[in-house]
């Protein structure tokens, strides 16, 4: 199997790609990323600045889903616990969570901001325990529902699987980052398939990245784009369009939505230069990169996407993706 323009289900495919355009002034480079999220419309044409910000600024990420009431035993009263913003209690979450002193004492909050709609309870900023990080428990959600909440998964936590013939790439899901992906994801865990779910596209690192995923001085930035692309659309289900939740640069083992997603791809090396243009929602463990790297180096035949040379798999990936039963040791 190949890409079929001609199949309503592979014309679904989002295009990762990049054209490198060389600037004539003070170095500066532009980069077009173009993303066609189906093969009859019209691609959407990104023009991208040159990077400026720092890795360290992911760090402040945190974020929650609006119109969502998450359940568990609270270890602080909202009542008693107030903030301004959803962020200063998604971080008062985050400071239980250190993992210095054992488990997480706190792995879920819940806070109401708009003061017209929550009253007398604007601010007040519920820090929760849940029975099972990967299946919160919701309270109630939808337009009427006045809170916004997060998870937080601590060291060991909020692994998920994606399980292939060639093995099992485990991932670190990024809730505070991309609560909205995550959230699709802990749906996939929930309905215990993932029939349709595959990888079609590889392309290794080539010469210009090195085995760190660093970039190589002067080498062009594809193709190859030094990833592996796929697919998480399960048949049967029904997604929601994610919205986009940028905050993580892409690095080498980054796992991030194509638009709006199902079409996911993970890095396999860093890529700077397309400066926060999609949603991350997870990071392959550094250990199993090697299964990353074994996939990209399967046979694939030459395509062409929007006039850009790509590698598609001659035979498509399945793969599954599924719960951890245990904490995985090295995992942040």
């Amino acid at each position: 199997m190949g890409r079929r323009a001609s199949s309503d289900h592979e014309a679904n495919r989002c295009l990762l790609l990049l054209l490198p355009v060389t600037g004539l002034l003070s170095c500066a480079f532009v980069y077009t990323i173009i993303l066609s999220t189906t093969t009859n419309s019209d691609p959407q044409l990104v023009k991208l600045p040159k990077r400026t910000s720092s890795w360290s600024d992911d760090s402040e990420c945190c974020r929650g889903v609006e119109n969502l009431e998450l359940w568990g035993s609270a270890v602080k009263w909202g009542s008693e616990f107030r903030f301004n913003s959803s962020k200063e209690c998604c971080s008062a979450c985050k400071a239980m969570c250190t993992g210095a002193d054992g488990p997480c004492l706190c792995d879920s909050w819940v806070f109401c901001g708009t003061r017209e709609a929550c009253g007398p309870k604007f601010g007040e900023c519920w820090l929760k325990k849940q029975k099972d990080t990967l299946a919160p428990e919701r309270q109630d959600s939808g337009e009427k529902v006045v809170w916004t909440s997060g998870l937080i998964f601590g060291k060991g936590e909020g692994i998920v699987g994606m399980e292939t013939e060639h093995g099992t790439l485990h991932i670190k899901l990024l809730p505070d980052c991309a609560p909205h992906s995550v959230n699709y994801i802990l749906q996939l865990l929930e309905i215990r398939h993932c029939a349709g779910c595959h990888f079609y596209r590889a392309e290794g690192r080539g010469r210009l990245w090195d085995s760190e995923g660093n970039h190589i001085k002067d080498a062009s930035f594809g193709p190859p784009f030094a990833l592996i692309q796929g697919t998480l659309e399960a048949q049967g289900s029904t997604l929601n369009k994610i919205p986009t939740e940028a905050c993580p640069s892409i690095r080498r083992g980054s796992v991030a939505w194509v638009g709006s997603g199902p079409e996911f791809f993970i890095s396999l090396a860093n890529h700077d230069e397309w400066n926060k243009a999609y949603t991350v929602f997870g990071t392959v463990l550094p250990e199993d990169m090697k299964i990353a790297e074994k996939i990209a180096k399967l046979p694939t035949k030459p395509d062409a996407w929007n006039n850009v040379n790509v590698s598609v798999l001659e035979q498509p990936v399945p793969l599954l993706m599924r719960r951890i039963k245990h904490n995985h040791a090295s995992a942040d």
